[in-house]
């Protein structure tokens, strides 16, 4: 067995979720919960298929979104997984309808941080196995610290 890690290529501040599930059927509902979720969104998802073809299934509404969904599926390269590029939208927006989805096992991250993807190979197969998610903490949040995340939730709208 080998291990390695991917890294996965997005502009700097573009929020991605990479999940994982365990059918084909997947790419229908995670576009359906999407475009339910954010009126007009901008998305491209990518589904790596775990048998038969296995081929990257793909679908969006941004052409160029799903093409960095598809660029990152290609390189990470584990059946069933599946990489989610958001374009207009924040996954606090989305992450209870992609839970929903009954074909979505699990979320490994939903992040604008730079990620890496740590995966296992062996036999032609992958295995998805964990994220790099940004960095390690520098600290614990003092008092000023507290008040500007306060104050910062309360700017973008999602506190009062």
């Amino acid at each position: 067995m080998e291990f390695k890690t991917v890294k996965i290529d997005k502009p700097e501040d573009m929020n991605i979720i990479i999940g994982q599930s365990h059918f084909i059927k997947t790419v229908e509902d995670v576009r359906e919960a999407m475009v339910g979720a954010v009126p007009g969104i901008k998305f491209g998802l990518a589904f790596c298929e775990a048998s038969g073809p296995c081929l990257v299934r793909r679908t969006g509404t941004d052409p160029e979104l799903e093409r960095i969904a598809v660029m990152n599926a290609e390189k990470v390269g584990c059946g069933h997984s599946f990489i989610l590029v958001l374009g207009n939208a924040f996954p606090v927006n989305v992450l209870k309808r992609l839970q929903a989805v009954d074909e979505i096992v699990g979320i490994f991250c939903a992040t604008a941080n730079p990620v890496s993807v740590l995966v296992a190979e062996e036999n032609g197969s992958r295995a998805l196995l964990g994220v790099f998610d940004g960095l390690m903490p520098k600290g614990v949040e003092k008092e000023e610290d507290i008040k500007k995340r306060k104050e910062f939730l309360r700017k973008i709208g999602y506190k009062e």
